[in-house]
């Protein structure tokens, strides 16, 4: 694993410093659209690993008592609206900064 990781940062590093050593053109190279990709990768991840805990929980809580169906049901779907939002906002982010 140890090996992979050191390949792999080698590669990154050749990535980025080809442009930095180019003769002709701009020597300034636009990151923003990498960073936004990596960004919203990140947001989309991150919002997914809360879903699921956030119905996991929500199932764990019916299962312990089922009489409170409906308070736990408005619950989880306001929630489930309100992690999905924070993708939503990052891909208007991501528009905004690339544009």
């Amino acid at each position: 694993m140890r090996k992979l990781q050191n390949v792999l940062m080698a590669l990154s590093a050749l990535c980025f410093a080809i442009p930095a050593f180019a003769q002709g053109g701009s020597s300034v190279t636009d990151m923003a659209p990498i960073g936004a990709g990596i960004g919203m990768g990140i947001a989309a991840g991150l919002c997914g690993l809360g879903q699921g805990r956030a119905v996991g929980s929500a199932t764990e809580a019916l299962a312990r008592n089922p009489g409170t169906r409906a308070g736990i049901q408005l619950l989880l779907v306001l929630g489930l609206a309100f992690i999905e939002s924070l993708t939503l906002f990052t891909l208007v982010v991501v528009f905004a900064k690339i544009h």
